[in-house]
């Protein structure tokens, strides 16, 4: 997304060279999801390895980048208008009859997800009643498959956590400091709603 405080999205990156293929091309008021994700995502590394390069994946949840490696397959994503009709049922009723209803069809699911997570709760129910397959099954169907990349994986640690906690207090102050708090006004006020999925990044939905 393009969060200009979090994302450092008024263009203050340096890059030592052109290697950046997508780099924040949501406006905040579209909605994302990890499989759109990876049908980018993947179309960038393809395009890279045809003409013989190596592609340095940086950036991105964990879920986001595991998936792109896995090739994983997501299940299909109409627009049928069943989420909104979901989304109506928990504003009018709250979230227990959509769950009972998951537990009922999906109990793996159910388990596996927390009922304040609104949003997985009408996904995995979404899933079910479109497709007629559980969103669990989906998943082990999925993971059963071949990865589709091998990658070196390279990952930062710190032996200090006190040093950790310390760059995060600070990256936090200096996005007050850019205006955090007034880009949020900003885009609220522009209509976009506060449950949209860019509202929920870290630094914004707090």
């Amino acid at each position: 997304y393009r969060l200009n405080v979090r994302t450092d999205g008024n263009g203050n990156i340096q890059w030592d060279a052109p290697i950046a293929e997508v780099v924040y091309p949501m406006d905040p008021s579209e909605e994302f999801s990890v499989s759109r994700y990876v049908e980018m995502a993947d179309g960038c590394v393809q395009d890279i390895l045809s003409r013989g390069k190596n592609v340095i994946l940086v950036g991105g949840t964990g879920l986001y980048v595991d998936s792109l490696i896995a090739g994983r397959e997501f299940a299909p994503f109409p627009s049928t208008g069943r989420r909104e009709q979901l989304q109506k049922r928990l504003e009018a009723e709250g979230i227990d009859g959509i769950f009972a209803e998951l537990a009922s069809v999906d109990p793996e699911a159910a388990q596996n997800i927390h009922p304040a997570n609104h949003k997985r709760v009408i996904r995995a129910l979404e899933v079910y009643l479109e497709t007629g397959t559980t969103i669990s099954e989906h998943n082990r169907r999925s993971k059963l498959q071949k990865p589709k990349y091998e990658p070196l994986w390279i990952g930062l640690d710190f032996t200090e956590r006190s040093e950790l906690y310390r760059r995060i207090n600070l990256r936090v102050g200096l996005m007050l400091e850019m205006g955090l708090i007034q880009e949020i006004k900003d885009l609220l006020a522009s209509g976009i709603p506060e449950k949209a999925t860019a509202m929920q990044a870290i630094g914004y939905k707090e």
